[in-house]
This record gives structure tokens, C-alpha cells and sequence, in this order.
């Protein structure tokens, strides 16, 4: 090691501390927490094995987050795509656009399209009023309400990881592809999107991870008919003092995460897209 290499290594010691002393300790609090209480053992993690209702918590929290991801990345990368082809100006503008959600409080997003989207909202409204539906349709409080919700809040992530990389991609490619006669579609399927690819993956699995810890969106935007495995464990903690299954939820949430990682990071658009590609 050279005498740079140790400086360097000595100076990220005071953020490895802090890291451990607010990370890493509470964490193993939390495991801790899973086979103390109520009682020492492994009585909690045998329950939640055997709850019919942590089975239906955990597969609303992945079908949820399965469509959130899937909406999400589409329109996404449309918008996406739209903006790294705008002119310098206009980009700006639209980037601006992208990140203003960012400024805007998730309650408040979330209480907005309550309004927007409740039987008599603006949408259910203006679709009476136009003579397109006879009665207003069930568009809230429901798993189409937290969907909606939670494509909103993870859009603009999704959009500037995918901008980043479509930046990245050589201009010279697709001029050479068009050079050779490549018809627009056969230029965005056999280039564009296969260069997308690292984007489109980091995209996924940021916006499926994300998903799934979802606690104020589902909460509201559910009213407790859609209740994802955030809110299961808030509730265990909060109401009914359950924290030996809450933080076993949280730990086999957590180990399910790292495990989902390291099996995204064996494909080799994730390596790319996390810079291992190039070893």
C-alpha cells in the first residue's frame, strides 16, 4: 500500500465510524430484538412461516411493487428517451419539471391524488360530465390507487438513472446503424434498447427495492385494504407492541433484499451498470 493509498484509507475511517455507530448498530439491534422478545428463541420467525396473513401481506407487497416497477420503467424510459433527444434548452426545462417532485412532501402528493382520482374527484368528475362513464369508477382506496401512487413517486428516480445512461450511449453507433439502411425501429430495438439495457436493470432493481418498503402511499392511498409489509410492521410496533415479529418481518425483509442483489448482480448488465463489467 502506498503512502497515498494509507492517507486515503485513514480519511474514510471517521465516515466508517459514524456509519457503524448509526447503520450497522441499530441493524444488529434489530436482529437481536427478533430472537429476544418476547421470549428468547426462534418463536417468531416460526410464526411468520405458518401466518396465512403475513402470506397475503407479502404477496400484495410483491405484486404491488411487480406492477409499480413494470409501469414505472415503461413510461420512464418513454420520458426518458424523449428527453435525451430535446434540444439543450428544452432539456433543462424538462429535467427542472422531473426533479420538482422531489420539493413536494409525499403526503401532500399523496392527499392530491386522493383528490384527483376519489368517486367524486376531478377525473371521475370530468369523465361524467364528458359522457364517458355513466357511474364514477372505484380509482382509489384500492391496489389501482397505491399502483398510481407509487409509479408517481418513483418516476422521477427511474427518469434521471435511465437519462444518465442513454447520455452514455455512442451517437456514432446509431449513426452508423442508420447509415447501413436501419429503419427508426429497427434502430431503437436493436440498438437503443439493448444499449439500454445496464439503465434499464439498475432502474429495475432500484424501483422493486424501493417498492417494496412503501409506507405512507399505501397507507393513505390503500386506507388499509391494500397493506404491504411497511405498514404490517409499523402497525406491530405502533398499536400492538408486537415488536419480536415486526423486527423478524423486518429481518427476513431485509435478508430477502441482500439475497435479491447478489442474484441481480451475477447478470452482467448489473455489473455493467455498477461499473464491473469493464474488469
Amino acid at each position: 500500500m502506498t503512502h497515498f493509498q494509507r492517507w486515503a484509507l485513514a480519511l474514510t475511517l471517521p465516515a466508517a465510524v459514524l456509519a457503524i455507530a448509526l447503520y450497522v448498530f441499530p441493524i444488529v439491534q434489530v436482529l437481536a430484538l427478533s430472537f429476544l422478545e418476547p421470549k428468547p428463541g426462534f418463536g417468531n420467525y416460526v410464526s411468520l412461516l405458518g401466518n396465512a396473513a403475513i402470506g397475503r401481506v407479502v404477496r400484495t407487497t410483491i405484486v404491488v411493487s411487480a406492477l409499480t416497477t413494470a409501469i414505472t420503467l415503461v413510461l420512464s424510459y418513454i420520458v426518458a428517451f424523449a428527453i435525451v433527444h430535446m434540444p439543450r434548452e428544452r432539456r433543462r426545462v424538462a429535467l427542472f419539471l422531473v426533479m420538482v417532485p422531489f420539493w413536494i412532501s409525499v403526503l401532500v402528493r399523496a392527499f392530491s391524488w386522493i383528490t384527483i382520482l376519489r368517486r367524486n374527484g376531478v377525473l371521475n368528475s370530468a369523465l361524467v360530465e364528458a359522457g364517458a362513464i355513466q357511474e364514477p369508477l372505484d380509482l382509489v382506496y384500492n391496489q389501482l390507487g397505491v399502483v398510481i401512487g407509487m409509479v408517481h413517486y418513483m418516476m422521477p428516480f427511474a427518469i434521471l438513472l435511465l437519462v444518465a445512461n442513454l447520455d452514455d450511449i455512442d451517437r456514432r453507433i446509431i449513426q452508423a446503424a442508420r447509415s447501413l439502411g436501419a429503419q427508426p425501429a429497427t434502430v431503437f430495438w436493436r440498438v437503443w434498447l439493448p444499449l439500454s439495457l445496464p439503465g434499464l436493470s439498475i432502474a429495475t432493481l432500484f424501483t422493486f427495492i424501493f417498492s417494496l418498503g412503501f409506507l405512507v402511499t399505501p397507507a393513505l392511498l390503500g386506507a388499509g385494504r391494500v397493506l404491504m409489509i411497511a405498514e404490517y410492521i409499523s402497525v406491530q410496533i405502533s398499536s400492538t407492541l408486537r415488536w419480536g415479529v415486526a423486527t423478524a418481518l423486518s429481518t427476513l425483509m431485509l435478508l430477502a433484499v441482500g439475497l435479491l442483489v447478489a442474484i441481480a448482480m451475477r447478470h452482467p448488465a448489473f455489473r455493467a451498470a455498477f461499473g464491473g463489467g469493464h474488469r
